[in-house]
């Protein structure tokens, strides 16, 4: 089969992560009989050196045209690079909100799995990282406080900035149906993580989860508050199977998940819309500098790579394929500096694509 990606190499190190991914998608596709035609877009700082924006028209078209995107990483050093002199709706990051919106990318999944061979980089106390997780969070991505109303103004002589929460019942549903079809293919429990003590928008959140919820009688619901959520990840994280929660809720647990996990370098991710469409990109930054020195861990995009395969592609065995061989890599003492411990053999960003293809 044939298929087009729109590849977004990005800022920094995401050149250097995507060409490894790219590596490896052409060794599965040599493999298993598969072409992937990549065209490249610009987005981020680079794509404000060239064109004065972060995402232009013609770029969100191209990603438009594609099977799927593929994104490596944007954004810099704030109070360094000139990007962040510019105005907010101008910076790096204004490109990744604009391509979401614009692709109708409203669901985001990030898996969160503690390699057993990682037990020892993991942050938590042995006796929790001895006995593993693996959890996917579900953030919604396009609406509440990101995509809300905001204004700052001198309101009786004082300034006063606002930002607006919102969400319609229609939102809710629809992440929430996403997050529930997952759980019926895993472990079939769904905690849906809120704040609906204190706010409407949670109380909305809740009521819609709960009618979903009938949908899906084999699944397990179960409501936890976001401050007790936060708590949770690092007291008890093998409790956690599915996770579905609002944008920035999401946006700050899916990071305290990522972390977990012994290196923020390992965690891939994903971008949803109503079909079969998608970006994915890892879960990490740009990371300036360790940038063209081939340090970076190029795990992340390979696995989000994977995940492409498998919800964009519909390909199972390819993206088995490529998660075998990033497990027997780890099994094999094979480290990049981020995860390295004594003992390890280290390798570099494009070694290490290297040795995941020679055990696909």
């Amino acid at each position: 089969m044939d298929f087009k990606v729109a590849v977004i190499p990005g800022d920094y190190i995401g050149p250097e992560i995507v060409e490894q991914a790219q590596k490896v998608l052409d060794h599965v596709g040599k493999k298993f009989g598969h072409s992937f035609n990549y065209v490249e877009v610009d987005m981020g700082g680079v794509s404000i050196d060239k064109h004065g924006v972060p995402l232009t028209d013609e770029a969100l078209e191209t990603a438009k045209s594609s099977d799927a995107v593929l994104m490596g990483s944007i954004g810099g050093r704030v109070g360094v690079d000139s990007w962040y002199q510019l105005p907010p709706h101008l910076r790096p990051e204004a490109g990744l909100l604009a391509i979401r919106k614009g692709l109708g990318l409203y669901a985001n999944l990030r898996p969160a799995y503690l390699y057993k061979e990682l037990n020892g980089a993991c942050p938590l106390k042995e006796s929790v990282a001895e006995a593993g997780f693996d959890m996917i969070i579900v953030r919604e991505l396009t609406g509440g406080l990101y995509f809300g109303e905001r204004k700052t103004e001198e309101i009786d002589g004082v300034m006063t900035a606002i930002d607006t929460l919102k969400y319609t019942e229609d939102e809710i549903r629809r992440i929430a149906i996403k997050g529930f079809e997952i759980a019926m293919k895993r472990r079939k429990h769904v905690i849906s993580v809120d704040k609906a003590n204190v706010l409407d928008s949670s109380r909305l959140w809740r009521k819609i989860v709960e009618e979903v919820a009938k949908d899906y009688p084999e699944v397990t619901l179960e409501h936890m508050l976001v401050d007790n959520c936060a708590m949770q990840l690092v007291k008890d994280p093998a409790q956690f199977d599915v996770v579905i929660t609002e944008n920035m809720f999401g946006d700050i647990l899916s990071d305290e998940a990522s972390m977990i996990t012994g290196s923020i370098g390992m965690l891939s991710s994903a971008s949803l819309g109503a079909g079969k469409f998608g970006l994915y990109e890892p879960s990490h930054g740009s990371a300036p500098d360790i940038a063209g020195q081939n340090k970076a861990n190029p795990i992340a995009t390979i696995l989000s790579a994977a995940m492409m395969l498998r919800y964009s592609f519909d390909l199972d065995k390819e993206a088995d394929a490529i998660e075998a061989a990033v497990q027997k890599v780890l099994e094999d003492n094979i480290r990049t500096i981020d995860i390295m411990s004594e003992g390890m053999q280290l390798v570099g960003c494009k070694e290490m694509g290297d040795c995941i293809c020679d055990r696909i």
